[in-house]
C-alpha cells in the first residue's frame, strides 16, 4: 500500500534518529555523545474511509487523519 493521502497528498518521510550515551552536564556527567544516526520514516496516519464525492459517487480512498478532522472529505 502506497501511503499517499488523496486529499493532501501527504506521503512518507525520511527522517532520522539519533542515538546518545552518556550522563547529561546537568546531572553531573560529561554531557552527551552522539553514537549513531539511523534512518526512520515518518508515515501519515492514512485510513481507508468511504467518501461523497462532488458528483454523488460514493468511492474508498486513502485519507490522513488531518483531512478527516479538517472536515476536508464527506463521510458517506
Amino acid at each position: 500500500m502506497a501511503r499517499i493521502c488523496a486529499i493532501t497528498g501527504k506521503r512518507p518521510h525520511q527522517g532520522s534518529r539519533i542515538h546518545r550515551k552518556g550522563q547529561a552536564k546537568r546531572r553531573g556527567g560529561i554531557g552527551m555523545h552522539v553514537t549513531k544516526v539511523v534512518k526512520r520514516t515518518f508515515r501519515p496516519n492514512v485510513q481507508r474511509v468511504r467518501v461523497r464525492l462532488a458528483s454523488g459517487q460514493v468511492k474508498r480512498m486513502w485519507v490522513c487523519a488531518k483531512a478527516i478532522k479538517a472536515g476536508k472529505i464527506q463521510k458517506a
